[in-house]
């Protein structure tokens, strides 16, 4: 045994979902004795099978023929030192990580490209890029890197290589990439691929085998999305480019297994995402992946997402976060509005193995038949499960289900809308939780409501990530704080942050005349902040209404904080707000004294690229008498009032 696999030796096996799973399947002994030969394990017909790649449908193909004919000749771009080193010096990581992202995808493209014609120039384009890969000082992404508290260095330490996310989409790249042209490479580039897999050992295997202290596999606490991206990012590594040991080969799988189970064993009940919709796909989708590709690298004998119940609901949470259009339920460091540049190929292929037919209706209605199947900016693997998949090839929109109600006991979050399958006229959600979720906000007992699917009173998600983003400096960013989400300052105090800091007492009814949600604020501010603190959000869906009530005691002076994207113009007792991307306006009606508002330029270019250029914090003095009202009504057009 290696002193690699003897150090992972050491860490205690976990038997979970996933292990149980296996021993009721009766291949929990005998998994990695499944395991098919390395040309077979993964689930994309290399470059040799014509039937497929001949079958790739013109409009994909065109599409990426053309972007990759558009790079040749044109510099690669390079990762610089002085790029690396600004994560340290003034907290930008976006300059690095945008050079290693073109790169990456730029290979994609020439790896697509010569499995789809088998022409020399492809072929030279994908190997430089390979090579380039190869020669990268690092794979690590210099935000993630541990080497200043390990070396003092502001660059990554080769001899010490640091396991992190763009390591594991990195290996898998090359992996992917080695699977679909290895016959062609070893034709024209002799070698290549020997290097692949010394680098690939370096770098990935041979430290995801020595360090158990990786904070990402979920030893000292839960797990978080960093878990299944890594190791699904591992297991198909493992699956191609340990082929000449397969001892070694069965022994990360393992780890890899383990780990995965530690994560699936985590995932609520009932599906949930804390890091919300966003991360989802890097996260609970990353899990989803990497068990369909141990599915079919044990010949289908490990069939694990339609029996674990936990799995089987995470894969509606998708369409149970949608508002509406390109609007999704954004908690923690979500976007409002995410890119739609997803692998929806992926959610339909688990909406699949599940039978969830809503699930996969919803991923269906972002297949364009006039689009590439998929595109290369989620990743190598993902663009070649998403063209190669028949079934997704063929999918049309049948239209997004949009559940009349949803509520995660889990994460205490509810969502109501007047009618199921219409974004029309107003969408609550209310959250409770904590505020030590998974990319915390302190955000408990925050409403956000949408007309038509578009947000009104929003939560403002996230900023640009830089090196305070995940630091002790965390909540001086304003997005973070809960003055900045609509809930309540208390006797001058804003919540804190911190696992203690919680909603108490969550109660979330759903009838045909109403949904409606109440729970206990005071635990989520400072010690002796209040007594008790009861906020209830409500859908009247007889008026259309939402109302948002609150009662405290003892009677301690309070301003309400409404977060709002749009045009305010206060009026009497009210204010009126002409919404975003053309919703109908809505009027908010409120008890307690003259409002003030106070508008937030957005200079943060993720920011602005949802909001637009500012949003705007309504802040009513609510008194101290221990009462608040607040409701939120559609402003309905002459027409609609005629009718």
């Amino acid at each position: 045994m290696t002193d690699a696999a003897q150090a992972s030796a050491t860490r205690p096996p976990f038997r979970g979902r996933i292990a149980r799973t296996l021993a009721e399947l009766g291949i929990a002994e005998s998994l990695t004795n499944l395991l098919l030969p390395a040309a077979s394990a993964l689930p994309v017909a290399p470059a040799t099978d014509r039937d497929v790649w001949d079958g790739i449908d013109e409009t994909t193909r065109a599409a990426l023929l053309d972007s990759a004919t558009a790079d040749l000749g044109t510099p690669w771009p390079v990762p610089l030192a002085r790029d690396a080193a600004r994560y340290h010096r003034d907290g930008n990581r976006e300059e690095y990580e945008r050079a290693v992202f073109r790169r990456q995808e730029r290979v994609s493209r020439a790896v697509v490209a010569a499995a789809l014609t088998g022409a020399d120039v492809w072929l030279d384009e994908a190997a430089d890029g390979l090579w380039l890969l190869c020669e990268q000082s690092t794979w690590c992404w210099p935000a993630h890197d541990d080497t200043r508290q390990r070396h003092g260095a502001v660059l990554a330490t080769v001899t010490d290589p640091f396991l992190d996310l763009g390591a594991g989409e990195l290996v898998a790249q090359l992996a992917w990439a080695d699977h679909v042209l290895g016959d062609a490479l070893d034709a024209r580039y002799p070698g290549l691929r020997t290097r692949i897999r010394h680098e690939s050992w370096v770098r990935v295997f041979e430290p995801f085998l020595r360090r158990q202290d990786w904070h990402w596999i979920g030893l000292e606490r839960p797990p978080h999305n960093w878990n299944p991206w890594i190791h699904g990012n591992v297991l198909v590594a493992a699956l191609r480019l340990l082929d000449d040991d397969p001892d070694m080969r069965a022994r990360v799988i393992e780890l890899v297994v383990d780990g995965l189970d530690r994560y699936v064993s985590a995932l609520p009940e009932d599906g949930a995402i804390d890091e919300g919709y966003a991360y989802w796909w890097n996260g609970a989708l990353r899990a989803l992946e990497a068990l369909d590709v141990l599915e079919h690298a044990t010949g289908g004998r490990a069939r694990l997402t339609e029996r674990i119940g936990a799995l089987r609901e995470t894969v509606a949470f998708p369409h149970r976060c949608h508002l509406g259009g390109d609007w999704y339920l954004n908690l923690a460091d979500g976007q409002a509005r995410p890119t739609l540049d997803q692998p929806w190929h992926a959610l339909h292929r688990a909406a699949r193995a599940v039978g969830d037919h809503e699930a996969q209706a919803h991923a269906a209605t972002h297949r364009d038949p006039l689009a590439p199947a998929a595109t290369e900016i989620s990743g190598l693997g993902r663009l070649l499960r998403g063209i190669t998949d028949p079934l997704w090839r063929d999918a049309r929109s049948l239209g997004s289900p949009l559940p009349r109600d949803v509520f995660w006991p889990s994460t205490e979050v509810l969502v109501a809308r007047g009618a199921a399958g219409s974004a029309a006229g107003l969408t609550l959600a209310v959250k409770g939780g904590n505020n030590d979720e998974n990319h915390n906000h302190d955000d408990v007992g925050e409403v956000i409501v949408a007309r038509d699917g578009v947000p009104v009173l929003i939560d403002a998600g996230r900023p640009t990530y830089t090196a305070v983003t995940f630091s002790p400096q965390r909540y001086t960013l304003w997005p973070m704080q809960s003055g900045w989400h609509s809930v309540p300052v208390i006797d001058g105090a804003e919540q804190d942050h911190g696992a203690q800091f919680a909603a108490a007492d969550v109660d979330a009814r759903v009838s045909d005349d109403a949904s409606t949600m109440s729970l206990q604020l005071a635990g989520a501010y400072p010690p002796g902040t209040v007594s008790s603190w009861v906020r209830s959000a409500a859908l009247d869906r007889a008026t259309g209404t939402v109302s948002i009530v609150d009662s405290w005691t003892p009677g301690v002076p309070a301003v309400q904080h409404l977060l709002v994207a749009g045009t305010v113009r206060l009026e009497t007792g009210g204010a009126c707000v002409t919404p975003i991307e053309g919703a109908g306006d809505v009027r908010l009606r409120w008890s307690g004294g003259e409002a003030r508002l106070s508008v937030r330029t957005l200079d943060d270019p993720l920011l602005r690229e949802v909001w637009g250029e500012s949003v705007t914090r309504i802040e009513i003095p609510a008194g101290s008498h221990g009462e608040s009202r607040i409701t939120v009504e559609l402003v309905r057009a002459e027409a609609e009032e005629v009718r």
